[in-house]
């Protein structure tokens, strides 16, 4: 069994342990080094990214982060956890502009193709979501929304714009897990 660790300072934690348990896996909460050490993958989940972002410095899990990702570790960043990936962490080749769809009120859900997955009808919520602008020639889009790339690899790097741990649909974090 691999575990899964979960960014939890703040965001959409629990909903992301539900789903590392219905694909049979276990999550651990991390907000220290010591739990980012037990773990063969991290999600770093949607939430306040100036936040997170402030508590990834002030634990200097920023850095424990970057350096397991450089060594092969899974990582995946959901909305917040995108911005993170490439503003704060440096881990993607990625430009991205928050809040880009408008306020709370602009939300929407919709669902996604992924040909790259063989994914069809993938449940995805924009909460506040931020767009992708700019790929760098080493990261892969895998699916967009409109024209805008909103699902990007990077080698073991995971970005999504969009959340589907709060649609119930799996599919994509059994796809993370397959990175493992």
């Amino acid at each position: 069994m691999k575990t899964v660790g979960i960014l939890a300072f703040q965001g959409g934690v629990a909903e992301h342990e539900q789903m590392i348990k219905k694909c049979g896996q276990h999550s651990l909460e991390v907000r220290a080094k010591k739990d980012l050490d037990l773990c063969d993958a991290l999600i770093i989940p949607g939430g306040e990214s100036t936040v997170i972002g402030f508590f990834l410095e002030q634990t200097g899990l920023d850095k424990e982060i970057v350096q397991r990702a450089k060594t092969g570790m899974p990582v995946w960043g959901t909305c917040a956890g995108a911005i993170l990936l490439a503003k704060n962490l440096g881990l993607m080749d990625i430009s991205v502009l928050r809040n880009a769809y408008g306020r709370q009120i602009d939300s929407f859900q919709t669902k996604l193709k992924v040909p790259a997955l063989d994914i069809d009808n993938l449940r995805a919520a924009f909460i506040r979501a931020p767009k992708i602008t700019k790929t760098g020639a080493k990261v892969k889009i895998l699916a967009r929304e409109g024209n805008h790339p909103v699902l990007v690899r990077q080698g073991n790097i995971l970005a999504s714009t969009f959340h589907t741990e709060l649609r119930g649909d799996d599919r994509l974090h059994r796809y993370f897990l397959s990175l493992i």
